[in-house]
């Protein structure tokens, strides 16, 4: 049997490398994608059979490149992973439309894009998987991440929609939604939570443990999506996968 092959976009680091291995482990060809085509090459060359594209998600040429390259070298595409994304804390009041367009370009752009161009070549393998990166900042209202949380919660809507228009075609769609990760995005964003929110130096660290019960890991998401993406989940389509320690479940 013909190894499936997958593309993880934002992949040289955090939880798309996360994710990158996991599918590796599991026996996947993986292509490892990323806007750093050095650190994607860096990435690649530690999985086995895996290949690196960069590759600009906001960039629709390199998009349809990046699957193009991928069905040239394997053949086929059998599961796309759209996992790039950003993330800037800013208050609504004091965000320009520059930062707004900047991070909904990436994590709501980007995924349209991947899923679009993604899913012909998924058609063509003869049917296969997308899992969407969404977030629990989705699904409620997230003060200082307006921009991201915008953003995450119509790929949601995105998710479901395409699950239906693209079942008849053998192609499932399912999205994961994090809660809090312990990756640099989160750690480079907690100073910024903390001074908006009037909280001492560490102490945002001590309210997501306090709510979540720690910080999600990478691998977390990663065994997340490899459950969604197998292809034995036949009947798994347009769901939201809800990944957060108990974080949205409770008012306290």
């Amino acid at each position: 049997m013909t190894a499936p092959v997958a593309i993880v976009t934002g992949s040289a680091k955090g939880i798309g490398l996360s994710i990158a291995r996991e599918l590796t482990g599991r026996g996947y060809r993986v292509v490892v994608s990323d806007i750093n085509a050095s650190d994607a090459e860096v990435a690649a060359k530690e999985l086995d059979g895996a290949i690196a594209v960069p590759c600009d998600v906001r960039d629709e040429d390199q998009v349809k490149a990046l699957v193009a390259d991928t069905v040239a070298h394997h053949g086929r595409l059998d599961l796309m992973v759209p996992n790039a994304g950003i993330g800037i804390v800013s208050p609504i009041l004091e965000t320009d439309l520059a930062t707004w367009r900047q991070v909904t370009s990436v994590n709501l752009d980007g995924v349209f894009l991947s899923l679009r161009w993604a899913a012909p070549a998924i058609i063509a393998s003869g049917g296969g998987s997308i899992v969407n990166l969404a977030s629990v900042s989705g699904t409620t209202g997230t003060p200082l991440i307006a921009s991201y949380a915008a953003a995450k919660a119509a790929v949601i809507n995105l998710t479901k929609t395409a699950a239906m228009e693209l079942r008849p075609h053998g192609v499932r769609v399912n999205a994961v939604l994090p809660g809090f990760i312990g990756t640099d995005l989160v750690s480079d964003a907690a100073p910024e939570f903390e001074r908006h929110l009037g909280l001492e130096a560490g102490a945002f660290g001590q309210v997501i443990e306090a709510k979540q019960g720690r910080f999600g890991a990478p691998d977390d998401v990663a065994r997340a999506v490899a459950f969604l993406a197998d292809a034995e989940q036949t009947w798994v389509t347009g769901t939201a996968f809800t990944l957060d320690g108990g974080l949205t479940s409770s008012l306290i």
